[in-house]
């Protein structure tokens, strides 16, 4: 099996030049200007882009939650997910309480076996995290799996007290694997909650309300406390927000191993989303909620300065009909969770780079070399060289959608709307390449169940940071004098 690629603008983290691609099997074998060799299938990349495969490395697949179960299977996910030029994921399994993590991963091995369009990888949710049960830890990494997830929210669900943080975190550093931590203070936000209900207050927009910044700074504050002196990597998943942004600053300042993530819906949506009529609020319930609009601005600087090292999705979608419709007379009951597995790539590109927020290098930095570098799968993920896995993305900037749940190009996703519905992008996933195999030809799925592989992860492998990690900043302007920033819901 052999591929050709040809005329294409090559660009990659830290590369922008035009050559061609040869691939054998499933790795990159040639780079070079003007190649002629015989391949099975040659691409004209002519005029458009060729970028490493994103990577989304936080994906909630088959997920239990909330008493539902995520819509998008492995199949219908990483199919979405190639069609947006995401060639890996890293999706989380789940420990269930009090029963062993690695019963939690053959769990989820069973799900996902046979059905992926795309690479997979697997963090491990841990609930609880006795002495006796320490050594698992080392097994999974063992077994590829060198990141772990941990939760300050849902108390007497996922909640993690902060012994049990530690513990984890000094095992995982000594192993030199991960933490990621949902850096909230679940305690207090469930005090909130039930004064929220007691005084009537049952729509969705409550959600956000009583989820204020502050909490989710003292969670990402404490978690990066409880890391530094476990001397062990962390990583704060899915930051919304100004006030948490500036305790992750602060702790890279001091020498922690510090890196955080965000998500489209939070550099492109805001707090006004859940003031849709009726029960449209819905759609928008995720955690952390949405935040005012200014925080998106601090958010971009974070990302140019590299004091936020990658955009994720946090892909956790859950239907209107049936499943979001559960809280409809009480917001505390509507499943947490979002769609956006297919069009993270786009949307980035377009108001990331258009937009003038960051360059082409740092978008495919954001979105496929940083999280490939943390999470153990660079240099075979996450960039174009010689040896590296054919994961491979044509880019068509000049390509205009308008991403709808109506629009059969933009929207794969096995559920009913879609959070980005009328935004309108230029720069489109023309075609996809996984391990050498082309699984979406100009903008059509090719592929099958099954093409995609679980891949095994190294060790944490760091980052670099530049001038931005660490600077702790004042308040924008727009709020300067005011003592502090506004503190958004």
């Amino acid at each position: 099996m052999s591929l050709l690629i040809k005329n294409g603008r090559i660009v990659t983290a830290v590369d922008d030049y035009q050559a061609d691609i040869y691939i054998h099997d499933s790795t990159i074998t040639v780079i070079g200007k003007n190649l002629v060799m015989e391949a099975g299938r040659v691409i004209d990349a002519k005029g458009k882009l060729v970028i490493p495969g994103g990577v989304d490395p936080h994906t909630h697949l088959e997920l239990p939650f909330g008493g539902t179960t995520t819509s998008d299977t492995f199949e219908t996910g990483t199919r979405a997910a190639a069609h947006g030029g995401t060639t890996t994921i890293v999706d989380f399994a789940v420990q269930t309480r009090g029963a062993s993590t690695l019963e939690g991963l053959e769990t989820w091995h069973q799900k996902a076996a046979g059905k992926t369009a795309i690479d997979y990888g697997f963090h491990m949710i841990v609930t609880d995290m006795p002495d006796h049960r320490i050594p698992e830890m080392r097994r999974l990494s063992d077994e590829g799996v060198t990141s772990y997830k941990l939760f300050m929210a849902y108390p007497g669900v996922m909640l993690s007290d902060d012994a049990t943080i530690f513990r984890t975190m000094r095992k995982a550093g000594e192993d030199g694997t991960l933490v990621c931590m949902h850096a909230e203070n679940g305690i207090v936000i469930d005090e909130l909650v039930k004064t929220a209900l007691a005084q009537g207050h049952t729509a969705p927009k409550y959600h956000a309300v009583t989820r204020p910044t502050r909490l989710e700074a003292e969670g990402t504050h404490r978690a990066l406390a409880i890391a530094e002196v476990a001397q062990c990597p962390v990583y704060i998943v899915h930051l919304s927000c100004y006030d948490a942004l500036q305790e992750v600053r602060a702790a890279q300042a001091r020498g922690v191993m510090a890196h955080a993530e965000t998500c489209p819906q939070y550099l492109l949506l805001d707090v006004k989303a859940y003031d849709e009529p009726g029960f449209e609020g819905a759609k928008y319930v995720l955690t952390p909620p949405l935040r005012e609009k200014w925080n998106q601005d601090e958010l971009w600087r974070g990302l140019r300065g590299n004091a936020l090292h990658v955009i994720s999705t946090d892909h956790c979608p859950f239907c209107m009909r049936e499943q979001k419709e559960q809280g409809k007379d009480d917001f505390s009951k509507i499943p947490n969770g979002g769609p956006g597995i297919e069009n993270r790539m786009s949307l980035i590109y377009h108001y990331g780079v258009r937009g003038g927020h960051i360059n082409l290098n740092r978008f495919v930095e954001l979105t496929s070399t940083g999280p490939a570098k943390i999470f153990g799968l660079f240099p075979k993920k996450g960039t174009i060289a010689v040896g590296s896995d054919a994961d491979l993305v044509v880019f068509d900037t000049e390509h205009e959608e308008t991403i709808s749940y109506y629009n059969p190009r933009t929207h794969h996703m096995n559920i009913d709307y879609n959070a980005f519905e009328g935004f309108k992008v230029k720069g489109f996933t023309d075609t996809v390449v996984s391990r050498g195999k082309i699984v979406i030809d100009r903008m059509e799925y090719v592929g099958r169940p099954g093409d995609g592989r679980f891949i095994k992860r190294g060790p944490y492998g760091g980052l670099y940071s530049n001038q931005d990690a660490g600077a702790v900043t004042e308040p924008p302007a727009s709020v300067a004098g005011s003592g502090s920033p506004p503190r958004a819901a």
